[in-house]
């Protein structure tokens, strides 16, 4: 299983899981949704206790991933798979232009 803490500004605003079962599923975060319930990450997610899942990864998260010849760089330097969707999320989009971010969270020892 790989996480990342998905930031909206300087806010935590929720949790990205990518299950051992392929499912994608993103929660906004307790304290997100009740300090700031109109500030969503994208029209499509709004902000709700309720996750959300899919079997692909959520394509607001695929826009954030780069394409091309930066595809192809981030590719080679990180030694990822371009279909690792999520490991890409990961490694990639910890400084995106815009205001959502993805940062790890690495997991601990022995899980």
């Amino acid at each position: 299983m790989r996480q990342g803490k998905v930031f909206y500004k300087d806010y935590l605003a929720g949790i990205i899981t990518e299950t051992d079962d392929g499912e994608y599923v993103f929660q906004y975060d307790e304290e997100y949704v009740k300090d700031h319930p109109d500030e969503f990450i994208t029209f499509t997610m709004p902000v709700t206790t309720k996750p959300y899942t899919e079997k692909r990864l959520f394509p607001f998260f695929e826009g954030l991933i780069p394409e091309g010849w930066l595809l192809e760089i981030a590719s080679e330097n990180w030694k990822i798979n371009k279909n690792d969707r999520m490991g890409l999320l990961l490694a990639c989009c910890q400084n995106c232009i815009g205001a959502v971010s993805v940062k790890p969270i690495e997991e601990e020892d022995g899980k």
